[in-house]
């Protein structure tokens, strides 16, 4: 059992910076694959970035490519998500998943993952 959350979240303008934290509970944590995604209003939720289980390799979804970070420490327990060079369409709730895998393989569905936080609110101002 990992439970997840989130911090870190905010209002913020465009072309600024927010950093998320996601901490989690559990003895294995540094089993799991873990990813952040986003669901805006009306939308499906969608992945943004994922991170092997020993952060060798990490993946980001095209939007966000060059301007966020993912990045883990399995010692605290701890990811996170370095948000810079923000956009309004950046604007969304972000959760942070875990998925039970050692593979390094990015994991873009929302259904492959074991765990999800509750969530963080970014609302990023034009």
């Amino acid at each position: 059992q990992v439970q997840l959350v989130e911090s870190g979240g905010g209002l913020v303008q465009a072309g600024g910076s927010l950093r998320l934290s996601c901490a989690a509970s559990g003895r294995t944590f540094s089993s799991y694959f873990m990813g952040w995604f986003r669901q805006a209003p009306g939308k499906e939720r969608e992945t943004v970035a994922g991170i092997s289980w020993r952060g060798g390799r990490t993946y980001y979804a095209d939007s966000v490519k060059g301007r966020f970070t993912i990045s883990r420490d399995n010692a605290k327990n701890t990811v996170w998500l370095q948000m810079n060079s923000l956009k309004p369409e950046d604007t969304a709730v972000y959760y942070c998943a875990a998925k039970n895998s050692k593979f390094s393989y990015y994991y873009e569905s929302q259904y492959e993952y074991d765990y999800w936080g509750q969530g963080t609110q970014v609302t990023v101002s034009s």
